[in-house]
């Protein structure tokens, strides 16, 4: 596995390196021995994984707050997705700044999202499916999120948004709940 540092402290790209032959291939998605040294606290606790069928579907902003914020591992696994990591973290030198990944299939690469951080995506292709590996458990009392589309945010999405749920559509504007945000670095 390749782990590349991303430009938002604490966030990595993580790179399979697959072993081919006349079969195809096999790589390695998971192992806690060498992902744990990104952060020690890495325990899975609930796999998730989502499917969308049109290009252009957006899901997120998303993140738990207090007591179950959580670290995830996101991959791609088929198709290909415009991957967003926002830096939740009041004190941080990076507070209210993302960054986006090109997750894909066929690279087979992921990223490391510490609890601290929102998450989204975009897909670029139909039929994606992406997998999630969780550090807490899903609490639906405690899922928060913002709008996709805040101004201060400026997130450059690939293409026009096809869907959105619900929810998300109704989701308050970083501007107005990004004071209110209480992670610590």
């Amino acid at each position: 596995m390749l782990i590349k540092e991303n430009q938002l402290k604490d966030v990595f790209e993580i790179n399979s390196i697959p072993k081919t032959d006349n079969r195809g291939s096999f790589s390695r998605f998971f192992c806690k021995k060498t992902l744990s040294e990104l952060n020690k606290n890495i325990n899975i606790v609930q796999i998730n994984s989502s499917y969308s069928k049109t290009a252009g579907t957006v899901r997120g902003l998303h993140f738990q707050s207090f007591p179950s914020q959580e670290s995830k591992f996101v991959r791609c696994i088929k198709g290909k997705i415009f991957d967003v990591i926002v830096d939740i973290r009041k004190e941080s030198k990076t507070f209210g700044k993302w960054q986006s990944i090109i997750l894909d299939s066929k690279t087979k690469n992921m990223v490391f999202i510490p609890s601290g951080f929102a998450h989204g995506f975009q897909t670029l292709l139909p039929d994606c499916e992406i997998l999630y590996l969780h550090t807490d458990y899903h609490d639906p009392e405690l899922e928060c999120g913002f709008h996709y589309n805040s101004k201060d945010l400026k997130i450059n999405w690939p293409l026009d948004v096809t869907q959105i749920s619900d929810r998300d559509k109704k989701l308050e504007i970083f501007e107005d709940i990004g004071k209110d945000i209480y992670y610590e670095v």
